[in-house]
Parts: C-alpha cells; sequence; structure tokens
C-alpha cells in the first residue's frame, strides 16, 4: 500500500458504487475528478445517481452563499437515507468543508467524512479511519503531496492539470484563501510528466489550472542570472509546451495584478497556447476596485487587455464581475457596464455581492438591498449577452478549427467541441461523402449560426 495515499497496490476489494456532487469553480472539478480515481483504484465503481450509491460525496463551493445553502439542502436528503441505511458512507469535501469544519458535523451529524480541498489526494486514508469506525475531519493545514493518483476524469479529449494550489491574496470579498490555504505550486517535472501520461492516454488538451495561476512559482526556491525569479508561469508554458500528442494548451484564472507583457509574449508566440484568456476585473471603478483590495486599477486592465490584442488581435476575453459590492454607488456600477462594452469581453461570469463568512466586506455597514442586487444583476447579464452576441458576429462565414470533444447529447448527429478562443461549437460528425469524425479529432468547420454564447456550424 502507498503509505502516503492510502492506496492499494494490489488488486483493490470491491466497495459498491460511488456518486460525487460537484459544485462551484474548475479547480473543484479538477478535484472531483481525482478523488474519483482514488475511490476507483479503492475499489469503488460509478453510481447510477445520488439516491442509491453507497458513497456519496459533495465537493462543495463558499464563494456564494446560494451554493453553500444547496448543500445543506442535498445532506438533508441524504441524512435521511443514512438512517435508514446505516452502511451508507456521506462525505462532504471542499470549501464548505474547509469553512465549517466540525461545526458541520453538529448541524448534520450523520456525515462520515468532513474534508477540505488541501486533504483531497488523502481521500483513501481518511476513508479507511471511517472504515474503522471513526467519525474524521480533516481541514488542518496541510502541505499538498505530490498527486501520483490516476484521475478519473469526466472528458476523454480534454483534461486539467493543477499547476498550483491554495491563493494568498486577501481581497476582502472572498473566501477562497481561508479555504484553500496557501499558495503551493508543483515542480515543472512533475506537472510535465503529468501531461507526458495525459498524451499517452489519447488527451488532446491541457488547461492548467490555479486560484491565482499567474502567481504560479513564487513559492520555489531559485533566482536566475538576470535576478528574476526561477520559476515563473511564463516558464512553465514555455517547459511543457512541447509536450508531444496535446494540441492545445488553455490556463485558468488569471490575476490582472501578475499578468504580464512576458506572459503575454509567451502566448503569442507559443503555438499550443490558444488565444483565450480568462482575466476576472470584478469592478469597472478604482474606488471600488481599492476597497475590494484587488491590487490594480481600471487603467492597468485595459492596457493588458490592448497588449493582448496587439499581439493576437482576435483574441477571446472573458472575466468574472461583482456588482452592488457594499458602498457601490450607481454611478460605479455604470462605471462597470462601461467597462464591459469598452473591452467587449466574449463572456463574463457575473455574480451579485454575497457576504461570506471571516471575510472583511461581510462585516461592513454599507451593504446594498437585495432589491439593488438583483436590479444590478439584471442589468449586467442583459449587457454581457448583448456584448457577446456582437462579439459572435466575427465568427460567422468564418471557417474555425474545432476540437471535437463529444457528441451534442440534444442531437446524435452533431458533435460538439470548442474553437481556439473557446466558443463553443456544434457540427455534423459526418460528411456527405462518407467520413466520420469523432471526439480527439481537430475539424474544420464553417460557421453558419452564431449565437451569444456558442455557433453551429458545417464541415468545411
Amino acid at each position: 500500500m502507498n503509505a502516503e495515499l492510502g492506496l492499494p497496490l494490489g488488486r483493490p476489494r470491491l466497495r459498491g458504487s460511488y456518486w460525487i456532487t460537484t459544485f462551484g469553480c474548475q479547480m473543484n472539478k479538477a478535484d472531483s475528478e481525482r478523488m474519483g480515481g482514488i475511490l476507483e483504484a479503492m475499489g469503488y465503481t460509478p453510481g447510477r445517481d445520488e439516491h442509491s450509491a453507497d458513497l456519496v460525496l459533495y465537493n462543495t463551493c463558499t464563494i456564494r452563499d446560494n451554493a453553500e445553502q444547496k448543500v445543506y439542502s442535498y445532506l438533508g436528503r441524504q441524512a435521511l437515507r443514512k438512517r435508514a441505511d446505516p452502511n451508507l458512507t456521506l462525505v462532504v469535501a471542499g470549501c464548505v468543508a474547509q469553512q465549517e469544519g466540525e461545526a458541520l458535523l453538529r448541524r448534520v451529524p450523520e456525515l462520515d467524512l468532513v474534508m477540505g480541498p488541501q486533504h483531497a489526494n488523502r481521500l483513501a486514508s481518511l476513508l479507511e479511519r471511517v472504515e474503522s469506525g471513526q467519525q474524521v475531519v480533516a481541514t488542518e493545514e496541510h502541505t499538498i503531496l505530490e498527486d501520483i493518483t490516476t484521475a478519473r476524469r469526466d472528458s476523454a479529449v480534454c483534461a486539467w492539470v493543477n499547476v498550483i494550489y491554495g491563493c494568498n491574496e486577501r481581497c476582502t470579498y472572498c473566501v477562497v484563501p481561508a479555504v484553500r490555504g496557501r499558495e503551493q505550486s508543483r515542480l515543472p517535472q512533475a506537472i510535465r510528466l503529468e501531461m507526458e501520461g495525459l498524451a499517452a492516454r489519447g488527451f488532446r488538451e491541457i488547461t492548467l489550472l490555479g486560484q491565482n495561476i499567474d502567481a504560479y512559482g513564487r513559492d520555489l526556491p531559485g533566482i536566475t542570472p538576470e535576478g528574476r525569479r526561477a520559476h515563473t508561469f511564463t516558464d512553465l508554458l514555455a517547459s511543457v509546451h512541447d509536450v508531444d500528442g496535446i494540441a492545445r494548451i488553455r490556463f485558468a484564472t488569471s490575476h490582472p495584478r501578475y499578468f504580464t507583457e512576458r506572459l503575454i509574449d509567451a502566448c503569442a508566440d507559443l503555438s499550443k497556447l490558444c488565444e483565450h484568456f480568462h482575466i476576472p476585473f470584478q469592478s469597472g471603478d478604482d474606488d471600488v476596485l481599492r476597497a475590494m483590495a484587488r491590487g490594480y486599477t481600471v487603467d492597468r486592465y485595459r492596457r493588458i487587455i490592448d497588449r493582448i490584442r496587439q499581439r493576437m488581435p482576435d483574441a477571446a476575453i472573458s472575466a468574472d464581475v461583482i456588482v452592488a459590492f457594499p458602498g457601490e454607488s450607481d454611478a460605479q456600477f455604470r462605471r462597470t457596464l462601461d467597462l464591459i462594452e469598452a473591452i467587449g469581453f466574449d463572456h463574463v461570469n457575473t455574480a451579485a455581492y454575497s457576504p461570506r463568512p471571516n471575510t472583511p466586506a461581510a462585516d461592513w455597514s454599507n451593504q446594498l438591498p437585495e432589491a439593488v442586487k438583483v436590479e444590478r444583476l439584471q442589468e449586467v447579464n442583459a449587457v454581457v449577452e448583448r456584448v457577446a452576441l456582437h462579439r459572435s458576429g466575427r465568427y460567422q462565414g468564418r471557417v474555425e478549427e474545432v476540437l471535437a470533444e463529444g457528441v451534442n447529447p440534444k442531437d446524435p448527429t452533431q458533435l460538439m467541441g470548442r474553437t481556439r478562443n473557446n466558443r463553443l461549437t456544434f457540427f455534423p460528425a459526418a460528411r456527405p461523402e462518407g467520413p466520420v469524425h469523432r471526439p480527439g479529432e481537430l475539424v474544420r468547420v464553417r460557421i453558419d449560426t452564431v449565437r451569444a454564447f456558442s455557433l453551429s456550424g458545417t464541415l468545411a
């Protein structure tokens, strides 16, 4: 048995079925894939649904209050199951688990295991403690072990690869540093080795993940003769770019404070790097950004986008924004709408401010009414969709290279995939003359129909 991860070296004994429900960001989805791989190595098999599985795991998100409340709703139903079937194993992982810790056991005493995100790779050894009769809480500060498990990938074409865990920022609205811990960068050799393994299994696209990915390497030792850090995200991209079999590389999520011209130039020069950048701006007003402790100005953000479009004119830009932050005036909100229009975002994830536990902004007295939050969220969503539709217009009639990811679940005669700019695209699987395209292929598609957030086309 692997002493660190608790994974069996021989043939695992059958343990029944499992079901994982994932809330929140790509980091959580990547964690769920790893935990699924661990469960299958232990002898669990994927279940049909959460109502019949022998082990149910909720990988939780605490960024918004509604996501947290949804978890408790799900847990209420599972607690009833547990009372009728004591053999059910009930696990809460992720950010709500880290935030609540033992308090979660007091609220839902039927739980077997509560574990924070830093403990995802320890799932096997934690479950062994559960099997011995313990009720386990694992939320202590933990150095993340190098991930030698094989993730159960939800896609056979595209895979996530974590490059840095945690976050050292202190944005006044954000609970992530408290629940995901300090920044911990993986070594470049380990990242490349994982990518080579994925390529050998037929994966074609890799998305490198980090809560604050531009900060990669600042916790690793070493200084170059030029006086800069020996390990930066730009250097990492250069070191993994030539992995054979990988056709495309993406990354998320970027922070404007650390997004450098050197990084932009590398993305323009490295052919596998896709021309899509997810760079949250959060507000279009400098005073609000200062209150958020974001560490940059609107002008700084604009200059980043200008540089990207100078080097990659067709690049797609997506972002996150928070409206109705404490004290945000109508004029400040209007500046956010103006920025969305001026930048011309391809997509923006929008949210009304939601007070989170143990964050400074949650205790401020200038909270805005719910009615204002709803009104501003509706207005920003309308602007985002209109701008995105305008941006989609540039694809009309163009031939795009689309990586086929799978079959359109609403039309089995179609495949679906993404352009290099990350636009979801639907197209026929078969050509009239007979050849059929399959997931994993790069397909040339002529765009016939544009929508705000997706495209449709015919084979070129």
